[in-house]
């Protein structure tokens, strides 16, 4: 049976209008796997965010605006109503809209967050629109928790052991109180343990539940080093969970609604994950490692730079092939996130994951590589450059010139408080005075980067929780770009640092001065280029 029809039994025998089919697992991971991945199944569509709504005569699919030329190109558009968010929408408004009022929409409960279910319900209870949880999801891929080896991080790349990371969340607690940690970076980062055993990812699977005098971490993983934990069979969670009598503590951000139904009046909600706000600030030591991990990020980004520059007739296909073969030879444990090797018109698609033997570089084709990996401290690279094979044309010197300019002055943004909505808001002013016709800017400016490769805080958006300030020691990327689906996109990303209040850049790879306009850039920007390399 056909993922739709399969899907539309289950909204008739459920008595559902709508159902609202996820990306994510239960453990509400950004990088699903697409065998795990239900929106994948019943749509094709394969980017990392991006939930359907379905009903018994429609199918709409709601993507970003990293997504959008992708969905398009991967959707069956006779089964398939691509809703496209702009800048400043957001998920939950587009869903609403396409929901009728005196309805009833149908929620797994395990694959969204409370959060997510409490504003569904919030928003849609104006149309009186009933949210019903669901128990089980007719596509579901079940999440692996078969024994997979675990490697534990060294203090000295830590900075911070397991056990100061207990005191500092258990001190807050009483007796009969615990806290929740259900976000598998926040546990993976709480017990400084990791495993590289599913591609472009460092985090174990498990639960970790603190008490006062104790934590458990409920898992199935092969753990051989866990000397500040205690550990049980993750089977064991749900009862544990039912069992404990007093009051547990949990981000609704991050703890799916099962969980919160099971510990029922016992649960309550903090604003912010403690877990998320400390992995969130960088210890020094964690600064040390990222400059050593981003040294053998650059290596390898020149290694492919000088493989591009120097071979003929070489596809999308070879330079991800290479591009694995370098980061491995540099010491990676596994890539942080499936590497993005798009060339001309396939750059435009800001998550383009294709990498196909079929696109041969030509003589003037543009190439955008987004890359990254982990290496023994577990906590993820990430850089984006734009190289041409040949001679650039006068419209790709102008668009990266423009992307340049951007990002040199988002870095060098300076206040009294560094805020992400303020630099993102920069770089779109910066854009706005240097338009380019048919081109786009359709994502946020950066994101935070640890133990995923995108965290938050910090984040560099227009969103709201941009609107915090960023602390020293925070990393982020700043990555501004430029699309046009006819033509070709360029970003340019660094991944970045506060330090005394001043942006600094882990980056040193250089820039690429055929593709940079030099009469484009004022004397203040030139001034600023000359921190990174332009070859």
């Amino acid at each position: 049976m056909k993922p739709i029809d399969l899907v539309r039994n289950f909204i008739e025998t459920e008595q559902l209008d709508y159902l609202l089919v996820n990306s994510t697992n239960k453990f509400l991971v950004e990088y699903n796997t697409l065998d795990a991945n239900s929106r994948y199944k019943l749509t094709g569509f394969s980017g990392s965010t991006g939930d359907a709504l379905v009903s018994q005569d429609k199918c709409y699919l709601f993507v970003d605006g990293r997504y959008h030329i992708q969905a398009d190109m991967e959707v069956n558009h006779d089964a398939v109503d691509v809703v496209k968010l702009q800048t400043g929408d957001t998920f939950l408004e587009k869903i609403v809209e396409k929901i009728t009022a005196n309805s009833v929409l149908g929620v797994f409960a395990e694959k969204n967050s409370m959060q997510r279910v409490e504003s569904l319900r919030k928003a849609l209870n104006l149309k009186n629109v009933t949210v019903r949880l669901l128990d089980t999801d007719p596509l579901d891929g079940q999440t692996s928790l078969a024994e997979r080896s675990v490697v534990s991080v060294p203090f000295e790349l830590t900075g911070m052991s397991a056990a100061q990371k207990f005191e500092k969340i258990s001190k807050n607690l009483k007796e009969n109180q615990a806290f929740l940690i259900t976000n598998l970076e926040e546990v993976s980062y709480f017990c400084n343990l990791r495993c590289y055993s599913v591609p472009f990812a460092s985090q174990i699977y498990g639960k970790v539940l603190v008490l006062k005098d104790r934590a458990i971490l409920f898992s199935d993983e092969q753990i051989s080093e866990c000397h500040d934990f205690e550990v049980k069979k993750y089977s064991e969670f749900e009862k544990f969970i039912c069992d404990f009598n007093g009051k547990v503590f949990a981000d609704k951000s991050s703890v799916n609604a099962r969980d919160c139904y099971l510990l029922a009046s016992r649960v309550e909600f903090v604003e912010n994950s403690p877990v998320k706000l400390l992995k969130a600030v960088k210890t020094d030591a964690e600064i040390k490692h990222y400059k050593a991990a981003f040294e053998a990020t650059d290596k390898t980004m020149r290694a492919i730079r000088d493989f591009i520059l120097e071979n003929d007739e070489i596809s999308e296909f070879d330079i991800a092939e290479r591009l694995e073969k370098e980061f491995y030879k540099s010491g990676a444990k596994n890539l942080s996130f499936k590497p993005i090797v798009a060339k001309d018109k396939n750059s435009a698609l800001a998550h383009y994951s294709k990498s196909s033997k079929n696109e041969i570089l030509k003589d003037g084709s543009l190439v955008l590589i987004d890359c990254g990996a982990y290496y023994e401290g577990g906590i993820a690279t990430d850089i984006t450059r734009v190289f041409v094979k040949g001679t650039p044309s006068d419209l790709q010197k102008k668009v990266y010139t423009t992307v340049l300019k951007m990002f040199l002055n988002a870095y060098n943004y300076q206040a009294d408080k560094v805020c992400g909505y303020d630099i993102d808001n920069w770089a779109r002013k910066i854009y706005s005075e240097n338009q380019i016709e048919g081109f786009v800017f359709n994502h946020g400016l950066g994101h935070g980067i640890g133990v995923s490769v995108h965290e938050a805080p910090p984040n560099l958006s227009k969103n709201e929780i941009a609107k915090t300030d960023i602390q020293n020691n925070m990393c982020f990327t700043i990555e501004p770009g430029l699309y046009n689906g006819e033509h070709f996109g360029v970003r340019l990303e660094n991944s970045c640092y506060l330090a005394d209040g001043r942006i600094k850049s882990f980056v040193r790879m250089n820039y690429e001065k055929k593709l940079i306009d030099f009469s484009m850039l004022s004397e203040k920007e030139s001034e600023w280029l000359k921190e990174f390399e332009v070859l």
